[in-house]
C-alpha cells in the first residue's frame, strides 16, 4: 500500500463501509466500556482492513459521542494490545495491524480453553439479574449497625487495593452484598456465576480507566444501599453491570 493510500483510507470509506452498523453514540455511564467495545468490535469484522488507518479522531468521538479525551484512552488501549499502531506526520493517524501482528490477550490457548462452551451472554444475564436483585433486597431492608459496618469495610479495601489484588477484592465487595441481601440461595447462586464471570475477566487485561470509573459506581452503589435508595441502587449496578459486559463482549465475543 503507497503513502497516499494510507493517507486517505479513511476518507474513502464511505456510506457502504459498514461502520454505521456498529459505530453509535453511547450510553451514558459507560462511555469508555462500550466505544472500547464497539471499536474492538470494528476491529473483529474487518470494516476497516489490516493497513488501513481508522476514521479521524474526531470523526471517531463524534459518530460514538465521546470526549477526544475518552476515544484517545480508547486507542492508547487497543495500541497496548497490539490491535492498532499510532503515526505520526502528514499521513498519520492509528492504523490497523495485520492480524500476524496483534498480540494475543490472555494467551491464545489459555483464552480458547476458558470461553469454549461457555455462553457468555447467558452468563452476564444471569449475572445482572442477581445482582440487581441482591442491591435492591439489601436497601429495601435497612441494615443492621454491623452489617453497615461490613459494607463501608468491603468498599475500603477496594480503595486500596494494589492493581494484582483488585479483582480479588472487587469479588469480595460484591459477595458482601449478596450476603447482605438475606437470601443464602440467591448468595450461592451468585458465588457461581461470580466464578465465572472472573474466569472470563482474566482473560482480557486490567484497563486503569475502567477500573477508576468501576471505583466510582461502587461508591454511589453502596451510598445508594446505606441509604435505603433501593431504586437507585438497582439502576447503578444495571450501569455497572453493562460496563463489564461491554468490556468482555468487545474483548471475548
Amino acid at each position: 500500500m503507497s503513502r497516499g493510500t494510507e493517507g486517505h483510507g479513511a476518507e474513502e470509506r464511505g456510506a457502504g463501509d459498514g461502520l454505521g452498523a456498529v459505530l453509535r453514540p453511547v450510553r451514558a455511564g459507560n462511555g469508555f466500556e462500550e466505544a472500547l467495545e464497539q471499536i474492538l468490535q470494528v476491529l473483529r469484522l474487518g470494516l476497516v482492513p489490516a493497513g488501513e488507518r481508522l476514521p479521524a479522531e474526531r470523526e471517531l468521538a463524534e459518530r460514538l459521542g465521546v470526549s477526544r479525551v475518552t476515544l484517545r484512552e480508547v486507542l492508547r488501549v487497543l495500541q497496548d494490545q497490539g490491535l492498532v499502531a499510532a503515526r505520526r506526520g502528514r499521513y498519520g493517524g492509528t492504523f490497523v495491524l495485520p492480524r500476524a501482528e496483534r498480540a494475543e490477550t490472555g494467551g491464545g490457548d489459555e483464552l480458547r480453553r476458558r470461553i469454549a462452551g461457555t455462553d457468555i451472554e447467558d452468563v452476564l444475564r444471569f449475572r445482572e439479574v442477581l445482582e440487581v436483585g441482591a442491591v435492591g433486597l439489601c436497601a429495601a431492608r435497612p441494615l443492621d449497625g454491623e452489617g453497615a459496618a461490613r459494607l463501608r469495610e468491603a468498599l475500603e479495601q477496594t480503595y486500596d487495593a494494589p492493581w494484582a489484588d483488585y479483582r480479588r477484592r472487587d469479588t469480595l465487595l460484591h459477595l458482601t452484598l449478596a450476603e447482605l441481601c438475606g437470601s443464602p440461595t440467591l448468595t450461592a447462586q451468585y458465588a457461581a456465576v461470580r466464578a465465572t464471570v472472573n474466569g472470563l475477566l482474566d482473560c482480557i487485561p486490567l484497563l486503569v480507566r475502567n477500573l477508576e470509573h468501576s471505583q466510582r459506581q461502587h461508591g454511589a452503589l453502596v451510598e445508594a444501599v446505606l441509604e435505603g435508595d433501593a431504586d437507585g441502587a438497582r439502576e447503578m449496578m444495571r450501569e455497572h453491570c453493562a460496563g463489564t459486559a461491554a468490556l468482555l463482549r468487545g474483548f471475548l465475543a
